[in-house]
């Protein structure tokens, strides 16, 4: 066992083994590929699902940061190119100015996944997508209400943790990519506030959102505990404060003790919350890899790649419920992005210790 900042981690007793390994990483992204990418003219974008249309604005945010999750494992140029195509493909069908969505979430998701694109084309024009676009949604949406935070709509109604995680993590980004401190000064802000309003320190559990009338209500959600601990271990990166490790340990120890059932993350069905474990595992592989945590972890984030990938029908794909043979029909490619995102972000092998 190995002591972190007052915690204790237990790492599983026995070297597991698992089936998966990198090329199988290619494979289902092929086929996912093969299956749902669009591309015309420049522009891609992903189908809905097999039957055609266009993945919503908040999903076609989050397989664009699925693109650079496959380009960060093997430095794939076809990958890269899929990420400008991607991004420009967004822009043909959004605009340049998303701020007619209402949901200030949406945008904090595309403003990542421009800033990941940045980092990895050096595309001017996605740097200044997620510049203006924060900028914009934090002026609207943080207000002194409920002692801080970030709206979840321009209703003004609620403050969520699907916005306020992935806001402090895209404010990370963007303190490095403008290499300007105010944003990493906002990112600190705005997970002060998740963790003292939607965080429960004892348990490590993110609650979902907070009403007008001061009530949290939850469920937690894995989309959730993923992000606070993603923007947690970014700002201890950032920073070095311990404070931010220690919640982020707790926030993961939480998703693998009470969201995990015998191991695996949770199958929430289609529609929005279809994606969710692949938002939680992106986080925290990359926890894992920036603390070097993954001889705590690897066996249990790696159980749930070799679930996913054993799910699998004959043409590659599989859906998000990992204890279930993915079915023969009509399948949402955001319900898919799981399986694609696992295989991404944990290594075939157990990373060795350092």
């Amino acid at each position: 066992m190995k002591f972190i900042s007052g915690l204790i981690i237990f790492a599983w007793a026995t070297v597991a083994t698992f089936a998966f390994d990198a090329r199988d990483a290619d494979a289902a992204f092929q086929a996912y590929n093969t299956n749902f990418y669009v591309l015309h003219n420049g522009f891609g974008h992903y189908k809905k699902n097999l039957a055609g249309g266009h993945s919503d604005f908040w999903t076609q945010a989050e397989q664009i940061e699925m693109i650079a999750d496959a380009y960060e494992r093997n430095s794939d140029p076809r990958a890269r190119q899929m990420i400008t195509e991607s991004i420009n493909g967004f822009v043909s069908h959004h605009g340049t100015n998303w701020l007619e969505n209402e949901f200030n979430d949406d945008l904090m998701w595309i403003t990542i996944a421009c800033a990941r694109g940045y980092q990895v084309t050096h595309d001017d024009t996605f740097r200044q997508l997620a510049k203006f676009h924060f900028d914009a949604v934090y002026q609207r949406a943080w207000s002194t209400n409920l002692n801080g935070g970030l709206w979840w709509k321009i209703d003004n109604r609620t403050k969520n943790a699907c916005v306020n995680g992935p806001a402090a993590i895209a404010a990370c980004f963007l303190s490095e990519i403008c290499h300007d401190p105010a944003y990493l000064g906002k990112a600190k802000e705005i997970f002060a506030w998740e963790r003292a309003t939607l965080f429960n320190p004892n348990s490590g559990a993110v609650y979902d959102n907070i009403h007008l009338n001061g009530d949290v209500v939850g469920p937690v959600f894995t989309y959730n505990t993923g992000t606070f601990l993603g923007a947690a271990n970014y700002l201890y990166t950032l920073t070095g404060d311990t404070n931010y490790l220690h919640d982020a340990t707790l926030a993961a120890n939480f998703t693998r003790r009470r969201l995990a059932h015998n191991g695996i993350l949770p199958a929430y069905g289609t529609g929005d919350t279809g994606g969710f474990n692949g938002i939680f595992l992106r986080w925290m592989a990359r926890f894992a890899t920036d603390q070097q945590l993954w001889p705590q972890y690897y066996d249990w984030l790696a159980s749930n790649a070799d679930a996913a990938w054993k799910v699998r029908r004959a043409d590659n794909l599989s859906w998000q419920n990992w204890q279930t043979t993915t079915p023969d029909r009509n399948l949402d490619s955001w319900d898919c992005s799981d399986t694609i995102v696992a295989l991404e972000v944990i290594p075939a092998q157990r990373p060795a210790a350092k």
